[in-house]
């Protein structure tokens, strides 16, 4: 089993004080000598005052702060988690995406959703009734410009005529798009679309807030084999990657217990990463979190 780091959200409402004038980079180091093997940084540009209240949060643009933890380290890999597709021109996401990847030397992965906040798409612009749709558009759009070819997409939402894109990205043909989610219509672009699947544990009130179907770590093994048999179906490779979050301990050491005995529940279902969340009060705190589960978890034979 292996391990990925998500920033913490709640980091960015009170930054000057929570980061005690440390950076984004101190994290990222830590968690590669920790032994993470990803870490990752959300996509919220415009969020609705009512969903921070209500527990939601803010966060850096995800391209920035992933540039910052990729310059200062060397092998671990810095992810989008999830990128919204919607809010952006999916051209300007490939640009995006290809530029990271080129300069992290082929260690960027794409998490990418549908989206839920109603009040953030028309705050940008973008259409929420239609993001499904789009979405599975601006993932072909993408790869079609991380061939570095003209383009001829005429018959397209995105329409697009003799334009190309260079640098390609390190990666060929391109970084891998896992897709976030739990519902069916995630499922099927996890089979049809994704080099992977991000679910997320969701209680009852959760998926009520959020708009993603309930999910618990029991439901994951027949999720899983029931997208391989789909991919294969497809002529596409059944094994895949599987990033699940679990819900998260506040208690370091009551973490650490849980993720031990979730990674031997968990071992032979086909996930190949669980993701943490940092809930420390302080960028110290932070950096505390991880060390305790590299030492705790990660090292452990």
């Amino acid at each position: 089993m292996q391990y990925s780091y998500q920033f913490p959200g709640h980091a960015l409402a009170q930054w000057d004080a929570w980061a005690e004038g440390r950076d984004l980079t101190d994290i990222a180091v830590c968690a590669e000598e920790a032994g993470f093997d990803v870490v990752s940084a959300t996509d919220h540009p415009f969020p609705g005052g009512r969903w921070v209240d209500n527990g939601g949060h803010h966060a850096f643009d995800p391209f920035v702060a992933l540039s910052f933890m990729a310059s200062a380290t060397t092998t671990i890999r810095v992810m989008t988690f999830l990128l919204v597709s919607g809010y952006r021109n999916p051209y300007l996401m490939a640009k995006s995406i290809s530029s990271l990847d080129v300069l992290s030397r082929g260690r960027t992965a794409i998490g990418m959703g549908a989206g839920y906040q109603r009040r953030e798409f028309a705050a940008l612009g973008a259409d929420f009734p239609r993001r499904g749709p789009l979405f599975d558009e601006a993932v072909a759009a993408m790869r079609e410009a991380w061939l570095g070819e003209p383009l001829l997409r005429e018959e397209s939402e995105f329409p697009a005529t003799g334009n190309v894109m260079l640098p390609r990205p390190r990666q060929r043909p391109g970084p891998p798009i896992l897709i976030g989610g739990n519902s069916k219509a995630a499922m099927r672009r996890v089979a049809e679309l994704g080099d992977g699947w991000l679910p997320f544990e969701q209680t009852a009130p959760m998926a009520e807030t959020t708009g993603t179907p309930r999910l618990s770590a029991d439901d994951l093994p027949d999720h899983i084999s029931a997208i391989g048999e789909r991919r294969a179906a497809l002529g596409r490779d059944p094994h895949f990657e599987v990033i699940y979050t679990p819900l998260q301990h506040d208690d370091p050491a009551r973490r650490a217990d849980a993720l031990m005995e979730l990674s031997a529940r968990l071992e032979s279902s086909g996930v190949t990463h669980i993701a943490l969340e940092g809930t420390g009060p302080t960028l110290s705190a932070c950096i505390n979190e991880i060390e305790h589960i590299g030492d705790a978890v990660i090292a452990k034979p």
